[in-house]
């Protein structure tokens, strides 16, 4: 069954003995971040700070922050389920003839009934604040680290609809706060919030709709950050991921709707000819990113439970709650990548990589230079394009074990003849590129070589045991203790 909302989720990481209370008052500036750092970095619970200086709201950190908790948040027992069911809705997705359709049918009726749902009110409209009584700073919006520009809400669900088609999007866009009515919008260029902003400024509008949800249950939240298809609705992610559709309310001072059970509704507008300087903010490059000019949005109204929870993430040096939260979108995804191009066997986006920056890929090799035309898919697919290091090996190499993948670049790789070198876009946190949201991209091709790939030597065989001496061994040495 569903989360009813956050606070269901909450319940159950506490009974599972994934989370912590802390009573004693903590500060929002700095102070939760240090504590939070310390405890991602030995992968620790997710924690409910209840007495927050200068707020009534208690602050939740670290709810993803961990592979078991990710599994929980989508109620799967592991990743690779959550990707199996959607590989099952896609492969029935285009019958080809009337036995197909029928055998379908209960899949796109199942679907059917997981579209988002309009209801008339909602938990979040406990309390609604517009005009002189709007002030976001109530609530307890952490600065995260010293030189950060100031606080940043760092969990938050943006919802926009497409000024031409009218088609909602949900993203994740971290927003800093100036003062009680506005804060800054990052839509970095590549993502749908920015679209839209440029969409609306194209089409002649002064201004665009924004509503933001905050502690929507686990399910919204994490499909804010999923790379859905392009033309999905993330409720509708959200809801097949739930397995039950996502109430949607209507907004008091937009025409936008936002899911019921959020702790916290902000809604309001960004100006098209706008901009303010925004950040710097400690990323999740474990540097700051610069301060640049983005978007302003201006607040028309707040709603919230009584007893609004603050939901926030911090982000910095791996491994930190979004590592977990890309591992998920890794494994869920895996499928629709392995059905694109069914010779890839496994993908990995190791926690260094901090999402974009690194990914190991194994494949069934079947031609010469087949792993280049992996790198080639890669760079031309979606969000895909960031990656800034491509490995390639081959099926038989476990990509989630760096030691064994650097053991193969160390030993397979012709520095001139197995790397790919390759312009193109980067994420816009990328520092290390010379010009902004562009550079070089690296691929390595860690296979064993063929002989019509540039090697004339024939190719060493992988050291390994004798199968009857492995059996032998196993049976004779079961019962002395000794782990092997």
């Amino acid at each position: 069954m569903a989360y009813k909302d956050l606070r269901e989720f909450i319940k159950l990481l506490e009974k599972k003995g994934e989370l912590v209370r802390v009573t004693e008052e903590v500060d929002p500036i700095l102070e939760i971040t240090e504590i939070t750092d310390r405890v991602s970095k030995k992968h620790g619970p997710a924690i409910l700070f209840e007495n927050v200086k200068g707020s009534d709201h208690p602050v939740l950190m670290n709810m993803f922050g961990s592979n078991e908790r990710m599994c929980m948040s989508l109620e799967v027992d592991t990743l690779d389920e959550m990707g199996e069911r959607i590989i099952n809705l896609i492969d029935r997705d285009t019958p080809e003839n009337l036995m197909d359709k029928v055998k379908a049918l209960p899949t796109l009726m199942e679907l059917n009934k997981l579209f988002p749902k309009k209801v008339k009110k909602g938990p979040c409209k406990d309390v609604i604040l517009k005009g002189d009584d709007v002030d976001i700073t109530k609530f307890p919006v952490l600065q995260c680290w010293p030189e950060d520009g100031g606080r940043f809400i760092t969990l938050p669900c943006v919802f926009t609809k497409d000024p031409v088609t009218g088609e909602r999007n949900c993203g994740m866009y971290r927003m800093h706060v100036y003062d009680r009515n506005t804060t800054g919008m990052h839509w970095h260029k590549h993502h749908h919030g920015a679209d839209h902003f440029r969409k609306a400024k194209k089409a002649g509008l002064d201004k665009i709709e924004v509503a933001v949800s905050l502690g929507a249950d686990p399910a919204i939240t994490y499909s804010a950050t999923a790379p859905a298809p392009e033309g999905i609705d993330e409720m509708l992610l959200a809801g097949f991921i739930r397995k039950s559709p996502v109430e949607m309310v209507p907004c008091e001072t937009v025409d936008l709707e936002v899911p019921a059970n959020s702790e916290i509704v902000i809604e309001g507008y960004v100006n098209v000819d706008e901009l303010r300087l925004e950040g710097p903010f400690g990323d999740h490059t474990g540097y700051y990113s610069l301060a640049d000019m983005y978007p302003v949005f201006h607040i028309t109204c707040i709603t919230h439970r009584k007893d609004a929870i603050y939901p926030s993430t911090i982000v910095g040096k791996p491994p930190m709650e979004d590592c977990y939260m890309g591992i998920a979108t890794g494994r869920v995804f895996l499928p629709v990548l392995k059905k694109q191009v069914p010779e890839i066997v496994d993908m990995a986006l190791p926690l260094e990589g901090v999402f974009h920056n690194i990914m190991f890929i194994s494949i069934d090799k079947k031609y010469p230079m087949h792993a280049k035309k992996i790198m080639n898919f890669v760079w031309g697919t979606g969000q895909m394009m960031f990656t800034k290091m491509i490995v390639i090996v081959d099926s038989d190499v476990d990509v989630h074990n760096n030691s064994e993948i650097l053991w193969r670049m160390g030993n397979n790789v012709d520095w001139k003849r197995d790397i790919v070198v390759m312009e193109g876009p980067l994420d816009a946190l990328d520092h290390s590129s010379p010009y902004a949201y562009w550079g070089n991209k690296i691929g390595i091709d860690a296979t064993k070589k063929w002989k019509g790939e540039g090697h004339d030597r024939e190719w060493p065989d992988d050291i390994s045991m004798d199968e009857d001496i492995v059996k032998r061994v196993d049976e004779k040495w079961k019962d002395y203790g000794i782990d092997l």
